[in-house]
């Protein structure tokens, strides 16, 4: 278990959100080592439950992480030092794969966080005050979650939506790249595929709630996807210069993948570059046929992302 770097006091809370497992023995061991406190709630979305840790919390100032990142010795360190050199009510935090992770978790993480992908860091300008913090590593401050009620009930995009409705009250966020988190991601090309559908399918709603923040990039994944298919359908007939195109871009993405992380990753990169554009540009595509052209209501268009508080 990594010590942190941080000599200050802090608190800890652990949000049970329905599980059939309970967490509460494991926290329990904590205790004499830790300020920790053990909540447990019936099911109702990652958003509500982090609101509902945040209206109990003690302190002023909120760090939101996912049960599935594992945090680097300075991490805590880091945080302190960003807001007491620029201070905002609301940062975000890069992740990255620990030598630890699997080949595939590697490689999804690479898909993820790749400047040549959809990935990076993602949320638009790195710029003080425009960036969109993910709520696997994220702060807020009391304040600001008093002010703005907290996180939404659609999942995922509960975070971009907080930060944009932060924005719009005079609240300023930021990147803290220092403070970055290890995030294990998902755990199969299927649960992968899955996520990434749905980030395609919320970005169409997330564009009706705000409108100004909508932009062609989002449009990328989808095009990729028609691309492809035409670059098929013309290998069938012979030609084969848009396959090339694309058997190219695949290539020096596994090459990079392969440099940093070894050969098991750089091939497993191919179906996860292929798996995040297919997954987010087709649900995107429906997305937009159903909101945008046939004029659904999200919630009839997609009931399952969104939870009751």
């Amino acid at each position: 278990m990594t010590q942190l770097e941080f000599d200050r006091q802090f608190e800890v809370i652990v949000i049970e959100d329905g599980s059939d497992l309970s967490s509460e023995f494991v926290c329990n061991r904590f205790r004499e080592s830790l300020n920790i406190n053990y909540l447990y709630k019936e099911n109702s979305g990652p958003g509500d439950s982090r609101n509902y840790g945040m209206a109990r919390a003690t302190g002023n100032y909120f760090l939101i992480l996912d049960s599935d990142c594992l945090l680097p010795s300075h991490y805590l360190k880091n945080v302190d030092l960003n807001l007491n050199h620029h201070f905002v009510d609301a940062f975000g935090g890069p992740d990255a794969a620990d030598q630890s992770f699997t080949p595939l978790q590697k490689a999804i993480n690479y898909s993820m966080t790749s400047f040549l992908t959809t990935g990076g860091i993602r949320g638009g300008a790195e710029t003080l005050g425009r960036f969109q913090p993910r709520s696997f590593n994220m702060g807020l401050s009391k304040k600001a979650f008093e002010a703005t009620g907290g996180f939404g009930t659609i999942h995922p995009g509960e975070d971009p939506d907080l930060s944009i409705r932060l924005w719009d009250m005079g609240f300023r966020t930021a990147l803290f790249k220092e403070a970055y988190v290890y995030h294990k991601r998902r755990i199969s090309w299927r649960l992968f595929y899955k996520q990434v559908n749905k980030f395609g399918k919320v970005r169409v709603i997330l564009n009706k709630w705000h409108p100004s923040t909508s932009k062609v990039t989002y449009w990328l994944p989808s095009l990729f996807c028609l691309f492809s298919f035409v670059s098929i359908l013309l290998l069938i007939k012979g030609n084969w210069w848009m396959m090339g195109l694309i058997l190219v871009y695949l290539f020096i993405n596994a090459l990079i993948a392969t440099m940093k992380y070894g050969l098991s990753v750089g091939w497993r990169t191919v179906p996860a570059v292929l798996i995040q554009f297919i997954g987010y540009g087709i649900g995107f595509l429906e997305s937009t046929i159903k909101i945008n052209i046939l004029r659904w209501d999200e919630r009839r268009a997609f009931p399952q992302l969104f939870f009751t508080s």
